[in-house]
């Protein structure tokens, strides 16, 4: 699986972006996405999730509310939209992608570590 983000760049507080992730090779519903960010000098973190079945989201406690990922299985995209952004928010933005051996399978994961296939990244600045 190959994945392109796009989408970032530079916006004032309380703004919109919406980034898109393009995904290349298998991208059956076997595959759980999510989207993670590093900002500089921290380590990289998760920002949403959603299960192989794209019914269950889960949402970092600093996001939730204003981000939304979202997942358009025909295109093969899946969505971060980020509203009422924050400076707190700016950071290099990765999607990922893990197989979960299963068909439409309803959970999720968070970690790092569990995400063997991701984006190059696209930045995403927010000016007060």
């Amino acid at each position: 699986v190959q994945l392109q983000a796009s989408g970032g760049g530079l916006v004032q507080a309380g703004g919109s972006l919406r980034l898109s992730c393009v995904a290349s090779g298998r991208t059956e519903r076997q595959y759980a996405p999510g989207w993670f960010r590093q900002a500089p000098g921290k380590e990289r973190e998760f920002v949403a999730v959603m299960s192989g079945n794209g019914k269950n989201t889960l949402y970092a406690d600093s996001v939730k509310g204003r981000l939304t990922i979202s997942r358009d299985n025909d295109a093969n995209t899946v969505y971060l939209q980020m509203d009422s952004l924050k400076p707190e928010d700016t950071a290099v933005y990765f999607c990922a992608s893990v197989k979960t051996g299963y068909y439409n399978a309803d959970f999720y994961f968070t970690r790092v570590r569990d995400y063997p296939y991701w984006g190059q990244g696209t930045q995403v600045t927010v000016s007060s």
